[in-house]
């Protein structure tokens, strides 16, 4: 499998050149190593970070009592107060038309080798290491052949976060629980109090249960806050993948908390999303708790 862009040329912020050749993206990959090694050399060493396999499904998500603290708030508070409907119609224009380069997934994923997502309060493994974890983890439940495409999900779901690795993308609209724009913000969002700085606080029209949309529209026709889960979507969808459409619902909310873990924003689903529901949340038992699983070995 391939993941293939087709489209517009794109350069990214903090990267020198377009990435076209392998030979160049290994050299990014090892400079982008060097720079990202300083910032998770403290977290690392820290002793509360040491693998517990006896975590609890309660001590997951924790964001009160957590050495990650900081740093998840100032995540959410910047993706808080900037995701409004206009950059997420913006980014969704900006990403629609595919055509930066060319790559397996295994490239894909030493590229996310480099990369810790900032929002996480339960790892500060790379995520390659976390997609390898998943995908173990699903392996272990499902281990038949004929679940061999959710083997695959599990390995890949995560690896939109490029956006932010290659293409420069801030964290704050990559990575993190989504959301819908255009509609009131439920209360069960982690960090909802950084919403008041948002723009769309202040629209009348954005503050009402449906917001922009209809009642049993269906989630796809809502604008969520943008990230890896929708550009990762779209580059299945655009390539025409053959993962069933279970695969692809775990891709593209595997991040939207408030509807697969709260319950919210049931106004919108149809009867596909119903249905899908139960698939997005068997997928999170292995993206959540795999997490407190010892690191995988990479060449193995």
């Amino acid at each position: 499998m391939r993941i293939i862009e087709q489209g517009v040329q794109h350069k990214p912020a903090d990267t020198k050149s377009h990435l076209k050749s392998v030979e160049e993206w290994q050299e990014y990959k090892e400079e982008k190593a060097k720079s990202e090694a300083e910032k998770a050399k403290s977290e690392a060493e820290d002793s509360s970070w040491v693998i517990n396999s006896e975590k609890k499904e309660e001590d997951f998500r924790n964001y009160s009592d957590n050495p990650r603290l900081e740093r998840v708030r100032n995540f959410y508070r910047e993706n808080h107060e900037k995701q409004t409907l206009e950059f997420v119609l913006k980014m969704e224009k900006k990403y629609a038309n595919l055509g930066r380069m060319e790559m397996g997934v295994w490239e894909a994923l030493e590229l996310l080798d480099t990369f810790v997502d900032d929002s996480d309060p339960d790892t500060n493994l790379s995520q390659m290491q976390h997609a390898l974890q998943t995908a173990e983890a699903v392996r272990k439940k499902y281990p038949g052949e004929e679940y061999d495409w959710y083997h695959l999900t599990g390995l890949i779901h995560d690896m939109g976060k490029f956006l932010s690795c290659v293409y420069g993308e801030e964290q704050w609209c990559v990575v993190g629980d989504t959301f819908p724009t255009g509609c009131k913000h439920s209360k069960k969002i982690e960090f909802t109090e950084f919403f008041v700085k948002n723009p769309d606080t202040k629209k009348p029209e954005l503050q009402t249960e449906v917001g922009v949309y209809q009642k049993g529209c269906g989630l796809d026709k809502l604008h969520m806050s943008y990230g890896h889960d929708e550009y990762l979507y779209q580059v299945c969808v655009q390539n025409k993948s053959k993962l069933p459409i279970q695969a692809l619902y775990m891709i593209r909310y595997h991040s939207f908390y408030p509807w697969h873990n709260e319950g919210e924003y049931m106004q919108f689903c149809n009867k596909t999303d119903q249905n899908m529901l139960k698939w997005v949340k068997d997928f999170n038992q292995f993206d959540l708790y795999s997490k407190s699983d010892e690191p995988p070995n990479v060449k193995e």
